[in-house]
């Protein structure tokens, strides 16, 4: 009997077994892609059953957005608002640790596909970049904006992008994610300049 007892799955419920379903649905599109994802790799992948992820989930594409919404990081600056630099390099920092993971490969895969899948990349924007106010370094900037530290009128399209663009263009033509040293450069010599500020 205690062989027995010994073997027996474990029960998941609740938060367990959503963590459970949303880490196999980034497993799985690594796998299969954007094409192949289904409701029953996944199932397969969580060791769960079909109805089970039906039961929340009408789209292996609507699992996939809650997965990524759930593991999509927001930087949060220091409620002083007292040191701006800082706070972009750290917001660039999540960033590069973000990029690392599985669910960015996802993000990755959405954006690829957006012309495959148009729903797909609109879900994505609608469901976990703008809730979050767009990109990493935009939360810190209207931040800093709403305590009278930085001119609203600096966050145009372009400066509010600027960061990221920059850490995804190094990552394009370097092979990999920038450094903290390079973090700092992109703060320093670009951000910073673009919004008023002398360089450090």
């Amino acid at each position: 009997m205690e062989k027995a007892a010994a073997k027996a799955p474990e029960r998941r419920r609740g938060e367990a077994l959503v963590q459970a379903i949303h880490d196999a649905a980034l497993a799985e599109l690594a796998e299969v892609g954007l094409g192949g994802l289904s409701m029953e790799g996944i199932a397969r992948r969580a060791s769960t059953a079909k109805t089970v992820l039906y039961r929340r989930w009408a789209t292996p594409h609507e699992l996939l957005v809650d997965a990524v919404a759930r593991a999509h990081p927001v930087e949060v600056p220091t409620p002083e608002a007292d040191d701006l630099r800082a706070d972009l390099i750290a917001a660039l920092t999540v960033l590069t640790d973000w990029m690392r993971t599985p669910a960015a490969t996802a993000v990755l895969a959405i954006v690829s596909e957006r012309h495959r899948y148009p729903d797909l990349a609109e879900s994505l924007y609608r469901d976990v970049f703008d809730p979050r106010g767009g990109t990493f370094t935009t939360t810190v900037l209207r931040h800093y904006a709403a305590n009278g530290r930085l001119d609203p009128r600096r966050l145009t399209p372009i400066t509010t992008q600027i960061g990221e663009a920059m850490v995804f263009k190094l990552s394009m033509d370097l092979g990999r994610v920038p450094t903290p040293d390079e973090l700092v450069a992109i703060v320093d010599e670009a951000l910073l300049p673009a919004l008023g500020f002398p360089p450090a």
